[in-house]
């Protein structure tokens, strides 16, 4: 995908055009953060350190398990709302996440070797791994784009926002809780503070108690001082 300079024109027309329900946008954030995190952990990880080694392979594994269940759920949800009324429309991108399934498995099984590699070999191993990962991130980011635009543009052309929130639901009620979590830490800290404060304040008043306090207990960890206190006061919450 090389770069098309129209896109800076699209900066200037999202601010004329009126927003839409956006079911990638949050998922997509938590996505991008997850891996760019891991990426550059792989990329400084002392090969020679036996925890963090098992550490940062547990990590890579963790965040292909992500990205695999993310494939399932857009596969199971999503591409049938398009096809329904665009016969074809995800057509494309339903391909590339059979490449990416590959991609995946290929990764994991690397990220197992490094983990049982001899240490004199674990050098070696770490960038070769480093590097397809990499190459798999650059993909996604590609792929990721290419769903906020084309597979939006499907989806507002045919379902009305309060149609969109309903998939939404259905898809968020298949994730089982270890992956909510996980979901969570890598969403909530990397959205906009009114973003943060939205998607919370709806947990409170929706989702029963015990798991918007599981989600402050995630949160809180990772924003700043300064992060916090805004958060604190969106929610009326002691600081």
């Amino acid at each position: 995908m090389q770069f098309n300079p129209q896109e800076i024109s699209a900066l200037a027309q999202a601010e004329a055009a009126a927003p839409r329900m956006d079911m990638y946008a949050f998922i997509h954030k938590a996505l991008r953060a997850f891996m760019t995190d891991t990426l550059t952990g792989l990329g400084r990880m002392d090969a020679d350190d036996d925890l963090e080694l098992s550490q940062t392979g547990a990590r890579v594994l963790q965040l292909l398990d992500f990205c695999r269940s993310h494939l399932h759920h857009e596969n199971a949800f999503v591409h049938p709302a398009m096809e329904r009324h665009a016969p074809g429309s995800a057509a494309t991108v339903a391909r590339e996440h059979e490449g990416h399934e590959q991609a995946i498995a290929a990764l994991a099984a690397g990220a197992v070797q490094l983990m049982h590699c001899p240490r004199e070999r674990r050098a070696r191993v770490a960038h070769a791994l480093y590097q397809q990962l990499a190459l798999f991130v650059a993909h996604n980011f590609e792929h990721m784009h290419q769903e906020e635009t084309g597979h939006n543009a499907v989806l507002w052309a045919h379902y009305s926002d309060a149609e969109l929130a309903a998939l939404e639901g259905a898809l968020v009620a298949s994730i089982p809780p270890d992956e909510m979590m996980v979901t969570l830490r890598w969403m909530l800290p990397y959205m906009t503070p009114a973003e943060r404060a939205m998607m919370l304040g709806e947990m409170r008043r929706n989702a029963p108690p015990q798991a918007f306090e599981a989600a402050l207990g995630v949160v809180r960890p990772q924003l700043s001082p300064a992060e916090w206190g805004k958060l604190a006061r969106a929610l009326g919450l002691a600081q």
